[in-house]
């Protein structure tokens, strides 16, 4: 599934289509160049979630937690860690297998540790405000 967006307000949008696409998975992966909008994008699906609290990007502390309206949401961004053995030591067993969404950047960084299915969520940039989502199921 194929999604363009021409400006921030749109995002909303974007993100329900993504959740109606998405079902009952948990699990989303988040792919794009840096600054593709990857952390915005997930703003944006937080708040069609139901989340209060302010999302930011977990770039040093790997992962963030928020409280949705009916689950846990993980926030990890794994652009920065060195080794699998930093996934490890984070536990992301415990997140990933948790029953809770999570909502993965730089997925590359972990991709043998990634579950058998999930939603992977590609953005390109084609402009300034100007995006270009595509949403495909997966399965290993």
């Amino acid at each position: 599934m194929n999604i363009e967006v021409n400006s921030l307000s749109e995002l909303s949008g974007a993100a329900k289509a993504l959740l109606n696409f998405a079902g009952q998975e948990k699990i989303f992966v988040f792919e794009g160049e840096m600054g593709a909008g990857k952390t915005t994008f997930i703003k944006a699906l937080c708040e069609e979630l139901g989340v209060k609290e302010v999302v930011s990007s977990p770039t040093f502390s790997i992962v963030n937690e928020y409280d949705g309206d009916d689950t846990i949401i993980y926030h990890f961004d794994f652009y920065r860690i060195k080794n699998l053995q930093e996934a490890y030591d984070i536990g992301y067993e415990e997140y990933f297998y948790s029953n809770n969404l999570c909502l993965i950047e730089w997925p590359e960084r972990v991709a043998e540790l990634l579950p058998e299915h999930y939603i992977q969520v590609s953005i390109m940039a084609l402009a300034a405000d100007k995006r270009t989502f595509s949403f495909s199921r997966i399965l290993k």
